[in-house]
Order: C-alpha cells, then sequence, then structure tokens
C-alpha cells in the first residue's frame, strides 16, 4: 500500500496521472457557496454563543462534586434569579462551571451557599468571579482588530512575495471561506466562542495561508514564461501545480489532524477538559476545511482571474488552435508531449502548427 501511494504521488508529480481540479472549478465553487451560504444562515439563526470573557457577567466555579448533574445548578439559580438563564458546562468529571448575566453583591451570595447546598460541598469548593462588560468589550474589539491586521499583513506579504495581486485576492477570499465554515460550524453545534476559539481560529488562518503559499508557489514555477511556448495553457500548468502538491497537502493535513483529533475527542469530550474543547473544535475544524479550499479554491480563483488577462486568452487560443492543426495531420489530441514532439520533426506538424512543413533546426549562434 506504501509502495502503491507513494507511486500515486510520483505519477502525480511527474504528470502522468492528473485530476482536472482546476477544470472542474465551478463544481468546487458550487460546494463551497452552498457551504459558505449554509454557515451564514446559521450564524445569524441559531448565531455564535459569546462566552462570558466577551460579553461579561459573573461566574461560579464548583469543584468536588460527586455528581456532575446541571439541573441542581440550574434550579439553584432560578430560585434566586428567575429572569436568569444560566449556562452550566462540566469542566472535568468533578467540576461544574455555572454563568450568569451581571448580578448584584448579594445575589452572588446566595447563589454560592445555594450551589453548596445542591452539590454538598463545603464553601472552599465553590469559587466566584465577575467579568465587567467594559473588560469583555476590550476582549472582542482587539479579536477583530487581531483579524483584520493579520488579512492585511498577509495581503501585503503575498503580493510583494508573488508579485502578483491575483494569488493575494485568492487566498484573502479563501481564508474568508476557512472562517465563515468554521464559525458556521461553532454556531451549528452550540459551543461558546472563548478567547481560545479566538487563538484556533488565527492558528487555522496561518495553516490555510501556509499550504495554499506552497501551492501558489508551485503554480508560479509552472508558469514562468507560460507565453513563450505552445505546449500548455496556463490553467494546464497551474492544474498540474496542484496535482504535483497534492500528495504533501494531504499528508500534512493528516499527521496535523491526528493530535487535534486526539485533543477534540479525548481531552474534550472524556476528560471533560473545556480550553481544550474549545481551541480543538477550531483546529479541527479549520484545517480540514483549509486544506480544501488551499486545493479546490485559492488555485482555481487564481485561473479564473488570470484568465481575464488579454495576454493570457490569446495564448490560451493559441495552443488550442496548435493543438487543433495537430489533430488535422493525424495526431492524437491526448497525444503525449513525445509524440508532439516526434510529430513536429517527421514534419507532420511545425511548432507552429503548420502542416507538411518539416521543422527547421535551430542553428547556435556563430556558426554559418
Amino acid at each position: 500500500m506504501a509502495v502503491n501511494f507513494a507511486q500515486w504521488g510520483n505519477d502525480l508529480y511527474t504528470g502522468r496521472r492528473s485530476y482536472d481540479i482546476v477544470g472542474r472549478r465551478r463544481t468546487w465553487f458550487l460546494i463551497s457557496g452552498v457551504l459558505v451560504l449554509l454557515s451564514i444562515v446559521l450564524l445569524f439563526k441559531p448565531g455564535l454563543h459569546p462566552g462570558i470573557e466577551f460579553r461579561g457577567g459573573s461566574q461560579f466555579t464548583v469543584s468536588n462534586v460527586s455528581s456532575t448533574d446541571q439541573q441542581p445548578a440550574v434550579d439553584a439559580i432560578t430560585a434566586i434569579a428567575p429572569e436568569e438563564v444560566p449556562r452550566v458546562s462540566n469542566v472535568g468529571s468533578s467540576t461544574l462551571r455555572v454563568q450568569t448575566s451581571e448580578l448584584t453583591n448579594d445575589q452572588v451570595t446566595q447563589v454560592r451557599a445555594a450551589l453548596e447546598d445542591a452539590y454538598g460541598v463545603s464553601e472552599d469548593d465553590v469559587a466566584s468571579s465577575f467579568i465587567g462588560p467594559t473588560w469583555g468589550a476590550d476582549v472582542s474589539k482587539k479579536a477583530a482588530t487581531s483579524l483584520v491586521v493579520f488579512l492585511v499583513l498577509v495581503s501585503i506579504v503575498m503580493t510583494v512575495y508573488f508579485r502578483n495581486w491575483r494569488m493575494a485576492v485568492a487566498a484573502i477570499v479563501a481564508l474568508f471561506h476557512d472562517i465563515l465554515i468554521t464559525a458556521g460550524v461553532y454556531a451549528a453545534i452550540g459551543w461558546e466562542v472563548t478567547p481560545a476559539t479566538v487563538i484556533g481560529f488565527l492558528t487555522i488562518l496561518g495553516y490555510s495561508i501556509y499550504d495554499t503559499v506552497v501551492v501558489f508557489d508551485k503554480v508560479r514555477e509552472n508558469t514562468v514564461g507560460i507565453t513563450d511556448q505552445t505546449r500548455a495553457t496556463y490553467e494546464e500548468r497551474a492544474n498540474l501545480a496542484v496535482n504535483q502538491t497534492l500528495v504533501r497537502s494531504i499528508n500534512t493535513s493528516v499527521v496535523a489532524l491526528l493530535p487535534v483529533a486526539g485533543i477534540l475527542f479525548i481531552g474534550a469530550f472524556v476528560l471533560g477538559a473545556g480550553t481544550l474543547r474549545d481551541i480543538a473544535l477550531a483546529l479541527f475544524v479549520g484545517m480540514i476545511v483549509g486544506a480544501f479550499s488551499s486545493i479546490f479554491l485559492a488555485t482555481p480563483l487564481e485561473v479564473v482571474l488570470r484568465l481575464r488577462e488579454q495576454p493570457i486568452r490569446e495564448h490560451t487560443a493559441k495552443v488550442l488552435a496548435a493543438r487543433a492543426r495537430l489533430v488535422e495531420g493525424g495526431l492524437d489530441e491526448d497525444a503525449s508531449a513525445e509524440q508532439v514532439a516526434v510529430a513536429r520533426f517527421t514534419g507532420q506538424v511545425r511548432p507552429g502548427g503548420h502542416q507538411g512543413v518539416a521543422a527547421q533546426p535551430r542553428r547556435k549562434k556563430g556558426r554559418r
């Protein structure tokens, strides 16, 4: 199996085997569009659930409980503040976290006593804290600022590195695609968005842009001087780049997902670590979506932008016209590069596509 996989990867890199990923871009755009639209709907209803760090409020932590049943905590809160809808979550196997909106000092004292009685714990086992709305708003502002700064820096760096604004635009669109779908999954599951979640979002953006840059670097390498030849179009060279980096993207994604999956399913669901759960879900979903966008969205979108340029359109038409003349000369349109070279050398078709005229060997400079 390992040998077959290695051979498969080698065939993709050399071009012996190829998947028309860029050519089927409408299919990938449709899939991405549906996922993004669904994510936007989920962001409105039911919407994201910001954690207490963003909205402010009171938080109670009950430790050393013999039962993690959440209903006694809910009953204790509503008995003191009937208008409250507390958020109760398990933290580990013997700890509960209860979050409410801002309570008065008297209500906090009463809630602590009620939680002690509800779970049969001592006074030292119930801790309370308060997060003001001003601090929560400041955290939200900094999270939004960090995201904007990240996107601006990515745009500048990619434009300078590739000397091509189209790749920067395609990469930014892919990043928005990744962040929207990840946020949509969060809204669908209903988990709270915490600072750890924001860190996870920024991490997956970095991972996604890294994968995209690797693919784009291969695209740039394959398309240097593209208009100086008539063997392949820009779209075909870009598709070759995606195929050449496909195995690397799969391997990187699988290796990265394995530890994240361990954190998510073991650390969060078995051990009940809330902070690990928040960041692990963002990483797990984001890495999968990021790998998809790097392969099926970023490069096809960059090709679409490139095909709007007049020189690229003219070159594509020139290549296709030359191939049509090859077919007229008796050569199959799916012929290999070696077959095309033989046909041109034997006089079936000249490099420019004229039939019946033998290709003239190029003379080296300095010889007559």
